[in-house]
């Protein structure tokens, strides 16, 4: 080519680029109490992944794994791990995977809430129930 250019070529701007730069972030301690190991991907609304990998999960309501896109974590069986999450962007809506949100994770998500308790998903929160999570047995 006469004008130097080359097709598909890349040229990046200077300076540097901050992923998430001023979005809202946490940490959360995750264990997989299942006996297979399970694998969570970038984008996924991390308040419903895997039932058995045991959490905070209101704390993850509306939250992301904070890792490149198209990345996954993989927690193994009985290991334990802490992960950071980021807050989701755009309209903040969150579909299908577990089928517990459906909408937008702003607001009042008790509904939401309520069918994780119901299916069983474990949880280490402060809401957590006597379902034979972590808080139901320090209580005991």
């Amino acid at each position: 080519m006469s004008d130097g250019l080359v097709p598909g070529e890349v040229i990046p701007g200077e300076g540097t680029v901050t992923l998430n730069e001023g979005r809202e972030t946490t940490e959360v301690t995750v264990g997989n109490t299942g006996d297979r190991p399970s694998q969570v991907g970038s984008h996924f609304h991390f308040f419903e992944a895997n039932a058995a990998l045991e959490f905070d999960r209101e704390a993850a309501m509306g939250m992301r794994l904070n890792i490149p896109a198209g990345t996954a974590v993989r927690f193994e069986p009985g290991d334990e791990q802490t992960v950071e999450l980021v807050e989701i962007g755009g309209k903040r809506r969150a579909h299908g995977m577990n089928g517990l949100v459906n909408g937008s994770v702003d607001g009042d998500t008790s509904d939401a809430v309520e069918r994780m308790r119901a299916g069983g998903f474990r949880d280490t929160g402060e809401s957590a129930t006597d379902n034979g999570d972590a808080a139901s047995e320090a209580n005991q």
